[in-house]
């Protein structure tokens, strides 16, 4: 599976809402990077932070829908940078929104070996909020 391919794959599963398999996409010595994470960056090391990651997300309210995804080879044919957008709804609130994210993805054997992480996360904790603060 080519490192298109295998984001291709990655984001459909999270489409699909399938959290409990996406560890499975990373190495076992994979470096998660999200710079822009808050409140402040975030790193993770290995599959096993990543699964409990995903777990957490899973049990969150937030489910999310990929489009527009982009995805641009680089002159390292280990690396791709992707665009796309998560449509996002929160199950409890009814909330909506689109969330701009770009990723570097490392791939290495099938697998990703490391990752930078760049989300929207301001706008993913605004829909994520349980209550309503609109007025």
């Amino acid at each position: 599976m080519t490192p298109q391919e295998l984001v291709e794959r990655f984001l459909d599963h999270i489409g699909a809402g399938r959290w409990g398999a996406l560890a499975e996409f990373y190495a076992e010595n994979a470096v998660v990077e999200q710079p822009l994470n808050i409140p402040e960056p975030t790193r993770l090391v290995g599959r096993e932070a990543v699964e409990r990651a995903f777990a957490a997300a899973a049990q969150g309210p937030l489910r999310l829908s990929p489009r527009n995804v982009v995805v641009h080879t680089t002159a390292d044919p280990e690396v791709v940078i992707v665009e796309y957008d998560y449509d996002v709804r929160n199950t409890t609130t009814g909330r909506e929104s689109t969330v701009a994210n770009v990723q570097l993805f490392r791939v290495r054997d099938g697998r990703f070996v490391a990752t930078r992480d760049y989300h929207d996360h301001w706008r993913l904790a605004g829909v994520a909020r349980s209550e309503d603060v609109r007025a």
